[in-house]
């Protein structure tokens, strides 16, 4: 079986280890299936992420131990060679949102978020790519190809119900919720930093797609804060090599999670090519939205290439991640005033949840004098990039943040600030509650003294 990503960090296990039947077929991906030991965490109802969908449906053929099974059935049957478009197995992983909770919370570390997308580009390889995975996958594109097209028709879509319907019954986007729209202009970074930027050294900003188009004062907040902290910020852009030099650099989050394995492949290697040097130089690069700097971190090393992988992934922060490993390390100290802020809710996203990094995002919180909040003990808020927008998973998607999340933030007064740093879960915030959420990075600047 030829696979779209590399499996080559489960070449030996196995051996040794008691697993549950590796299938026939599917060499290193059918190891990275077969690591599944059926604790069946995944199918526990209590603290934590693991699994969003077996929480809401309660049945077992929605978790992740069902869909091991569904896969080793497929890598079992090497005469079937349109396996992977098996209705059962499409079934099987219809409620996957990718949340990455199984690869942390499950005591085998099964990863389906990536066993996912193998599983999407092989069904692409047998059926072709749908059009609306080619229009949620392609964000990085059409942002950056085509984007006063997409602003003009995403508002349009989003003023008239007609057309939202139309596009429901053409394409599959629900007409349930509002598309995010565009910001009135992209990111641009300021010609000239301040004066007191650089004492600290050197950063660099890698600004995302979502927060370079659709939510450019983040990444603005964000400047403020690393220069007032002393460091001189520069801007991830593409290398002089690079084909498109205009278009800003993606993670390719987007392309993996829909299962355009190449096209992921693609912006990877733009990344890689433009951290080059700031690789040579260990430069720190640092990300703000979770799913995007965290897929550079971790799903980067699936798609081959190379050993500058791993030296990419030791200089990869979150912007909360830095900002503790420098105050704890090398003395970084904020100077910050109070906010005269009633305690707030914080709610992680769960890459941040699957990777650790909520003990960072609680700890530079603390950093605010007198600001106090509490961290809503929630699963997958059910948005899941394009998997909310999706008009067959509407329902479920609220189902997840009707779990915890939306019933925290109803119960909480007007007032309460709301701190979510995932795009994808503001989004959902905002429709199921009318009420916005915030990135960290807005909060520290207001708080800069």
């Amino acid at each position: 079986m030829k696979t779209f990503l590399d499996w080559s960090a489960y070449d030996t296990y196995g051996i040794g280890d008691a697993y549950s039947g590796i299938p026939a077929t599917g060499g290193n991906y059918a190891k990275a299936v077969a690591v599944c030991m059926h604790s069946r965490d995944c199918q526990k109802a209590g603290k934590g992420v693991m699994c969003p969908s077996y929480r809401i449906t309660g049945d077992p053929k929605h978790s992740t131990e069902a869909r091991v099974a569904a896969f080793k059935a497929a890598l079992n049957d090497p005469a079937n060679a349109r396996a992977f478009a098996d209705p059962r197995l499409a079934e099987a992983m219809d409620l996957c949102v990718s949340c990455k909770a199984c690869k942390k919370e499950c005591p085998s570390a099964v990863d389906m978020t990536l066993i996912k997308t193998e599983y999407l580009a092989q069904r692409h390889a047998i059926t072709g790519v749908p059009i609306r995975t080619r229009l949620f996958g392609g964000v990085p594109e059409w942002t950056g190809r085509h984007r006063a097209v997409l602003g003009f028709a995403i508002r349009l879509r989003n003023r008239f119900s007609a057309l939202a319907k139309f596009a429901e019954r053409r394409l599959g986007i629900t007409a349930r919720r509002p598309l995010p729209e565009l910001a009135a202009k992209p990111f641009a970074p300021a010609k000239k930093a301040s004066a007191a930027a650089g004492a600290r050294g050197d950063v660099i900003l890698f600004v995302d797609t979502f927060c370079h188009h659709f939510d450019p004062e983040i990444a603005e907040a964000a400047v403020a804060v690393l220069e007032r902290a002393g460091y001189s910020v520069r801007f991830a852009k593409p290398a002089p090599t690079d084909a498109e030099p205009n278009r800003p650099l993606c993670c390719g989050r987007t392309y993996l999670t829909t299962g355009m394995a190449d096209k992921a492949k693609g912006e990877a290697s733009r990344v890689l090519a433009a951290f080059r040097d700031a690789i040579a130089a260990k430069t720190p690069i640092i990300g703000l939205e979770p799913s995007c700097l965290l897929s550079l971190r971790d799903e980067l090393y699936s798609l081959g290439l190379g050993p500058e992988v791993g030296d990419l992934g030791k200089q990869l922060y979150l912007f909360e991640e830095f900002l503790a490993r420098e105050h704890q390390n090398n003395g970084l100290r904020l100077e910050l005033k109070p906010l005269d802020l009633p305690k707030a809710l914080l709610h992680g996203h769960c890459h941040q949840k699957a990777f650790g990094v909520m003990k960072a995002t609680r700890k530079v919180l603390s950093w605010i004098p007198g600001f106090s909040f509490e961290v809503i003990d929630s699963s997958c808020c059910g948005m899941a990039g394009s998997f909310g927008l999706e008009a067959e998973h509407y329902e479920a998607s609220m189902a997840m943040a009707e779990q915890s999340l939306l019933p925290a933030v109803r119960a909480a007064s007007e007032d309460t600030p709301l701190i979510a740093n995932g795009f994808s879960c503001r989004h959902q915030i905002e429709h199921g509650s009318g009420r916005k959420a915030r990135h960290i990075a807005l909060l520290l600047r207001d708080a800069l003294a």
